[in-house]
C-alpha cells in the first residue's frame, strides 16, 4: 500500500467514496499501484500529477470503466470495484470525462435528456434542465442545434482562460448545493484553489496529500506544477 506526505489537517466528514490500495494494470504495463483516497460528503477533492501519472485511470476505475486488478472501493455504504457503469449511474456516480464526448447527431437538447435517461421524476427533471440552462445560458440559446456544430470554431486547442475561470466557478456553485466531486485537473493553481483536499499522484502512486491550500503552499508542489 502506499504511503504519502500529509500537509495540514482535514475537516472529519461523512465518507462518501473511498478507494484502498487500488492497483490497475494494462496487460503488462502497471497503471496504479496501491491508490488510496477519499471523498467526504460535500467535499470537493483535487487529483493533480504529471501526464501518465495515472489520474483518469484512477478515475475510470472508480466509474466502472476499468476493471481494478486488486483494492476496494467503496460508495457509501457498498463496496462497488468491479461493478459496471451502467450499476453505478443509478446509485448517484457520473463521470465526466476529458474531451468532449458527446452524441454529435443528436440536438443540444436531446444530449441533456440522456442525462436524465434513468430518471423518473419529471417534475424535478424539468428544474434540472432549468438550473443547467441558468449555469449555461448559451445552451438555452442553441437547445436545438446539433451537437456536432457547436464547436467547430474551437477544434481542441482547449478552452479560453475566461470560459476556464467560469467553469470552475460553476464548479464551486455545484458544490455549494452540496454535491461531492473528485476533480482531475492539470490546471494544478485552479484545482487546489478550489479543493478542499488534495492527492498528488506520481507513476501511479500517491506521493502527497493535504488540504488544497496547504499542497498550493507547498514548495515542491510549486516547482512541480507552477514552474516556481
Amino acid at each position: 500500500m502506499s504511503t504519502a506526505a500529509t500537509l495540514g489537517t482535514r475537516e472529519a466528514r461523512r465518507q462518501l467514496l473511498e478507494v484502498k490500495d487500488l492497483h490497475v494494470s494494462y496487460g503488462a504495463i502497471t497503471a496504479l499501484r496501491g491508490v488510496s483516497l477519499a471523498v467526504g460528503q460535500g467535499e470537493v477533492v483535487a487529483l493533480i500529477g504529471a501526464n501518465g501519472a495515472g489520474k483518469t485511470s484512477t478515475l475510470r476505475a472508480i466509474s466502472g470503466m476499468l476493471k481494478p486488478r486488486s483494492g476496494h472501493i467503496r460508495l457509501a455504504d457498498l463496496e462497488i470495484q468491479g461493478l459496471k457503469s451502467n450499476l453505478l449511474v443509478p446509485k448517484g456516480m457520473a463521470h465526466a470525462p476529458e474531451g468532449r464526448g458527446i452524441f454529435l447527431n443528436l440536438t443540444v437538447m436531446e444530449n441533456l435528456e440522456l442525462g436524465a435517461y434513468l430518471r423518473r421524476d419529471t417534475a424535478e427533471i424539468k428544474q434540472d434542465l432549468e438550473y443547467v440552462f441558468d449555469l449555461f445560458p448559451r445552451l438555452r440559446e442553441r437547445m436545438k442545434q446539433q451537437a456536432a456544430t457547436l464547436f467547430l470554431d474551437e477544434p481542441s486547442l482547449g478552452l479560453a482562460p475566461q470560459v476556464v475561470e467560469t467553469i470552475f466557478r460553476i464548479l464551486r456553485e455545484v458544490n455549494g448545493r452540496g454535491v461531492s466531486i473528485l476533480l482531475v485537473e492539470q490546471n494544478a493553481h485552479l484545482a487546489l484553489n478550489l479543493a478542499h483536499f488534495g492527492y498528488v499522484l506520481e507513476t501511479g502512486e500517491v506521493v502527497m496529500q493535504g488540504e488544497g491550500k496547504a499542497l498550493l503552499a507547498a514548495p515542491e508542489i510549486r516547482k512541480a506544477y507552477l514552474g516556481e
